[in-house]
């Protein structure tokens, strides 16, 4: 029971919210329980899985053209919390591949997940400086990635 679906009221899938933020829904009668748990409720209001808006919400952003927004977050997101330097699972922090100190950017295509041990020992200094070469190439990544 990890979280709840949101649907559009066109039945479209909008986002994913947590339990208490679902039952909040509820209450503020802005949705309707469309699938829930079987047998669990939660005051009267059963245990929900999907919910569905109401009122359809305009989703422009989804579909607008341009970039999407570099942020720590999405990098983590786009590289699947997979450390770009020694390949296992679990990186929590970003690294810039070409340190900001030294002139590196701060965008997608110079930006990787790490562990923060990695991240410390790379330091200052560019991958093939520190001895560390990239398993992959950063990329920016299309909506749907994100969205996964």
């Amino acid at each position: 029971m990890s979280g709840v679906i949101v649907l559009n009221a066109s039945y479209e899938q909008l986002h994913v919210v947590s339990i208490p933020h679902a039952i909040r829904m509820l209450v503020r009668e802005v949705a309707v329980v469309e699938e829930a748990h079987d047998g669990a409720s939660i005051g009267p209001f059963p245990l929900p899985r999907v919910l569905r808006l109401v009122r359809y919400v305009v989703t422009k952003w989804r579909y607008a053209s341009g970039r999407l927004q570099y942020t720590r977050a999405g990098v983590l997101k786009r590289d699947k919390y997979t450390c770009a330097y020694c390949g296992k699972s679990g990186a929590t922090t970003m690294d810039h591949v070409v340190p900001r100190s030294r002139g590196g950017r701060g965008e997608w295509l110079n930006a990787v997940a790490a562990h923060a041990s990695c991240n410390e020992k790379k330091g200052s200094r560019t991958p093939e400086e520190a001895g560390m070469p990239l398993r992959w190439q950063p990329w920016i990544p299309s909506r749907a990635e994100l969205a996964l």
